[in-house]
């Protein structure tokens, strides 16, 4: 691979849901922030926007791990492609029970907010957090409607967020919808924010010098359009092409010959 050749010790671009490589950009601590509202002030439903790769679904983890950390249970489930009956019966595990794969959605409701009502005794927030919640089967959002329902005393510590791409978050439905008590939404990246993250990402990887030229920089935030999983992709791209180059330094002609030539198009 090409981390010899940059003198890099890992690879510093993931496109995988790894909390390690999150960067705390100002629009996803304000989004972390914002989550952590929701829990703290027990509200029932949040959800979460933004376009194709914003970095949705590593937001999630990454307050799935602090949620943890503090002693919360939680479940964190992608719903694409997931059935109703699937669906109890993932987030049933998700709180540590052992249902049987054949159980009926019946039993695997009971069991689910039976634990969650469980919770509430023991006096823990609980969070539900639901990634491509717009891609929902109307099976799925039906179940999630009714848990937006479920233990509507003043006790109640259940938390669930919703994160979708604003174009589709209709699906939802008037139902949640209605029901959503705080809309947190991803916005684009700023250029100091891209170049932050390389060097962040870079140094995290070993690197201690400058490895992107300030052209190559400013190309890589346009024709990432201020997406983190785009950025993350194409600078990946260019060291790849750079070290087959023999280059000493990224620049910007490097960047627009990966965009073009390896496959990167736009969404």
């Amino acid at each position: 691979m090409y981390q010899s050749h940059w003198g890099l010790d890992e690879t510093p671009f993931r496109t995988r849901l790894d909390p390690r490589f999150f960067y705390h950009s100002p629009t996803h601590e304000e989004a972390l922030a914002r989550l952590s509202f929701l829990v703290e002030q027990r509200r029932r439903l949040g959800l979460l926007i933004g376009e194709h790769g914003s970095g949705k679904s590593l937001l999630l983890e990454v307050f799935a791990a602090e949620t943890r950390d503090r002693g919360r249970p939680v479940a964190t489930v992608n719903l694409l492609g997931v059935e109703g009956a699937e669906f109890l019966w993932i987030l049933a595990t998700r709180f540590g029970l052992n249902p049987d794969h054949s159980a009926a959605a019946p039993s695997l409701w009971r069991l689910v907010t039976d634990r969650i009502v469980e919770y509430r005794y023991q006096e823990l927030e609980t969070v539900v957090l639901l990634d491509d919640a717009d891609q929902a089967s109307e099976a799925v959002l039906m179940q999630v409607a009714r848990l937006t329902q479920l233990d509507p005393s003043a006790d109640s510590r259940l938390t669930i967020v919703l994160a979708g791409r604003q174009e589709r978050i209709g699906r939802l439905g008037n139902t949640l919808l209605e029901r959503a008590e705080l809309r947190i939404d991803l916005a684009p990246w700023e250029p100091g924010d891209t170049e932050n993250f390389l060097k962040t990402a870079l140094a995290q990887a070993g690197r201690k010098t400058p490895l992107f030229a300030q052209p190559a920089v400013a190309r890589l935030h346009e024709l990432g359009q201020g997406m983190p999983r785009r950025i993350s992709q194409l600078a990946d791209l260019a060291l790849l092409a750079g070290a087959g180059q023999d280059l000493e330094q990224i620049d910007a002609d490097t960047i627009e010959s990966v965009y073009h030539e390896l496959g990167v198009v736009e969404v």
